[in-house]
C-alpha cells in the first residue's frame, strides 16, 4: 500500500507549478496534447485501440463500488450507428447516496494537501489510456480522432489539475493555527485560534453526450479536491470514457487504503433516468451540470443546494472589417465545421452589414462576403483529406434531423447541407454545415441555439446594430462566446465592452490555427457565469470556494 505522504512529495512540484500557471495565465499544459509515438510510446495507440475494442458487448467490471442491483447500457456509435454493447453496473440512486454519505468523514479529514496530491495520482493513471479514452469518445460522442484524444485526454486532465489546483490553492490560502494577541494595556488577551475548510457534503457531477471527460472532470475534481464525495451520472449515450477515469480514481483510492465510494459512477437504468433523483436527495448538496438550458433551469432552482451550470448559448460572430478575408474565412468555416458544430462554443449567428466589410481599405459588398464564407465551409467539407477529421460525425440523430429539417420562415438558404463521406466509416451519420440568411428584423429566429451545424447570416444595418444584436442575444439568452473582425481601434474597444456587459468574451481577429471555438486550460475561463448560459466559471476562484465553508475556532492560550 502506497502512503499518502509519498505521493503528496511526489506531486508537490506539479502542483506548486499549477498554482503558479493559474496566477501567470501564461501557457501551462501538464499533458502532452500530440498523440505522438515519441511522447506516449510507439504501441500506445494500437493498444488503446485494442482495449477500447475489448470493452465492446462486454460488462465493465472496473468499478469497485459493491455489487450492482443490475447491469445497463445505452450507447452506440456514431460512426457505426451500432450498439456498443456495454453494460455498466447499475445501482439505485439512493445506494449510492448512502456510500457516498458513509464515507464522507474518511475524506474529508484528510488535509487538502494529501486529497490535491492523490487527485493528482490519478491523472497519471488516466494519462496511461488517454488513447482508449479517445477511442471510446470517437465511438460514443462522434468526435474525430485528434479531437478526442486531446479534448478528453491531455485537456481534459489538464483542466482536472486545474480544479485541483484551485481547490488545493484556496484550503491552503489561510494558516491553520494562530496564536492571536491583543494589547489591553496592562495585560494582553491571549487566544489560540484554528480553522478548517469544511466540505459541503455529497456532490453529484451531470456530465453531458458530446464531451463525457472535459466538461465532467472540472467539477468532479473541484468538489473531491475540497473534500466532497462524488457521484458522477455521465450521459446514458456517453458513459465508457468517464466511467475509465472513475475506475482510475477508485484504484488510487484503494491503494492508498481508503474507500473507492468516494468517487462512484452512477449510470441511468435502461427504462428509465435518474438525474433529478439523484438531484433531489436532500443529503446532495453541491451539483455540477452540463447540457440543455431546460433542464439546467430546474437544476438550479432546486433548493438547499449549491449548483454550477454550463447551459445553451447563443454564439455570434461581429464582422466589421479586417485586413484578409480569404483568411477570416477559412478560420471562420473551420470554426463552424469543427465537430460539427456540436460545441457550446461553436458560433451560430453571423452578423454582417448590408453595406458589406471593409478589407484592407476597400469595401466588399455585402453578398461576395456571404459567398465567400459559403464557398469556405463547402470547401472544407468537401475535402476527402479534411472534412471527416474536422468535422467528425453527428452524435445524435436529433441534430441530425434538427439540421435536415430546419426551415424558417422568410429566411434565404445560403448553403443546403449535403454528407460528408467518411472513407474508413461508411455508415457515419454525418452532415455537412447548413447555412440561411434570416432577417434581422425576426429576433425569435436566430435568438435560441440550434445545435449542430447550423450558420446563420444576419444582414444589418451597420456594425452598431450588429454589436447591439449580439450583446442583447447574450444578456438575454446566453453565449459562451464571441468572435469579432475590426481593424478599427474605437469599434474593438465598443464590442469589449458591450460584450462584457453581457458576460461574454471576444476573440478579435483570429485566423490561422487558433479559433473561437477554442479554450486554454490555466489561461481562459470557460463561461463566465454572468450570462443565461451558465452560472459557473471553471475554473475561477468561485468554482472552488463554493464547495466548502471555513469554520473557525478559538480558546484562552494557556
Amino acid at each position: 500500500m502506497t502512503t499518502t505522504t509519498d505521493t503528496t512529495h511526489k506531486h508537490q512540484a506539479t502542483l506548486d507549478a499549477a498554482v503558479e500557471a493559474l496566477h501567470g495565465r501564461t501557457f501551462f499544459a501538464a499533458f502532452p496534447e500530440n498523440p505522438s509515438p515519441d511522447i506516449y510510446g510507439a504501441d500506445a495507440d494500437k493498444d488503446g485501440r485494442a482495449k477500447f475494442k475489448a470493452h465492446r458487448d462486454q460488462r465493465f467490471t472496473e468499478l469497485q463500488q459493491g455489487e450492482p442491483a443490475g447491469w445497463a447500457g445505452q450507447e452506440e456509435s456514431p460512426y457505426e450507428q451500432a450498439s456498443l454493447g456495454i453494460a455498466y453496473p447499475y445501482y439505485q440512486p439512493e445506494t449510492l447516496v448512502a456510500n457516498a454519505q458513509e464515507v464522507f468523514g474518511q475524506w474529508r479529514k484528510l488535509k487538502p494537501a494529501d486529497r490535491a496530491a492523490l487527485l493528482t495520482e490519478t491523472l497519471e493513471g488516466m494519462k496511461e489510456r488517454f488513447f482508449e479514452i479517445a477511442y471510446a469518445t470517437m465511438h460514443t460522442t462522434g468526435q474525430a480522432y485528434m479531437m478526442s484524444f486531446q479534448a478528453s485526454g491531455p485537456h481534459a486532465a489538464d483542466r482536472a489539475l486545474e480544479a485541483i489546483a484551485a481547490g488545493y490553492e484556496e484550503q491552503t490560502r489561510f494558516p491553520e493555527e494562530t496564536r492571536w494577541e491583543k494589547p489591553m494595556g496592562k495585560y494582553n488577551i491571549t487566544l489560540n485560534k484554528t480553522w478548517r475548510a469544511v466540505p459541503k457534503g455529497v456532490a453529484l457531477v451531470i456530465g453531458c453526450s458530446t464531451f463525457p471527460t472535459w466538461n465532467t472532470v472540472p467539477g468532479m475534481y473541484a468538489s473531491l479536491v475540497t473534500g466532497n464525495p462524488v457521484i458522477i451520472k455521465p450521459h446514458p449515450k456517453a458513459v465508457l470514457p468517464i466511467a475509465i477515469v472513475v475506475a482510475e480514481v477508485q484504484k488510487v483510492l484503494v491503494a492508498h487504503g481508503l474507500d473507492p465510494r468516494i468517487c462512484q459512477l452512477a449510470v441511468d437504468a435502461n427504462d428509465h433516468l435518474i438525474a433529478k433523483e439523484l438531484a433531489e436527495n436532500p443529503a446532495v448538496k453541491l451539483i455540477d451540470y452540463t447540457g440543455g438550458s431546460a433542464f439546467g433551469e430546474y437544476i438550479e432552482g432546486l433548493k438547499g443546494k449549491t449548483v454550477f451550470t454550463e447551459k445553451t448559448g447563443v454564439n455570434s460572430i461581429i464582422l466589421d472589417s479586417c485586413d484578409d478575408l480569404d483568411k477570416v474565412a477559412q478560420n471562420l468555416a473551420f470554426s463552424v465545421s469543427l465537430y460539427s458544430g456540436q460545441m457550446c462554443t461553436a458560433p451560430q449567428n453571423f452578423f454582417i452589414p448590408e453595406g458589406g466589410v471593409k478589407v484592407a481599405g476597400e469595401l466588399v459588398p455585402y453578398e461576395d462576403v456571404v459567398q465567400k464564407l459559403a464557398a469556405a465551409v463547402t470547401g472544407l467539407a468537401q475535402n476527402p483529406k479534411a472534412g471527416p477529421h474536422v468535422l467528425g460525425a453527428i452524435q445524435s440523430a436529433t441534430t441530425h434531423e434538427r439540421v435536415r429539417d430546419l426551415a424558417l420562415e422568410g429566411s434565404r438558404s445560403v448553403l443546403a447541407h449535403g454528407a460528408v463521406e467518411n472513407p474508413v466509416f461508411q455508415n457515419a451519420r454525418t452532415c455537412s454545415t447548413s447555412i440561411q440568411e434570416v432577417d434581422a428584423s425576426r429576433v425569435e429566429q436566430f435568438s435560441q441555439e440550434l445545435f449542430g451545424p447550423i450558420m446563420l447570416i444576419i444582414k444589418t444595418r451597420d456594425t452598431q446594430e450588429s454589436i447591439r444584436l449580439a450583446s442583447d442575444l447574450a444578456r438575454e439568452y446566453g453565449a459562451i462566446s464571441c468572435g469579432a473582425y475590426t481593424t478599427d481601434p474605437a469599434i474593438k474597444e465598443q464590442i469589449m465592452d458591450e460584450m462584457s456587459l453581457a458576460g461574454t468574451p471576444v476573440s478579435f481577429n483570429l485566423t490561422g490555427g487558433i479559433y473561437v471555438n477554442q479554450n486554454a486550460g490555466f489561461s481562459d475561463f470557460h463561461v463566465t457565469g454572468g450570462n443565461p448560459a451558465g452560472n459557473a466559471s471553471f475554473t475561477n476562484p468561485e468554482f472552488v470556494i463554493k464547495r466548502f465553508t471555513w469554520v473557525g475556532f478559538r480558546e484562552p492560550a494557556v
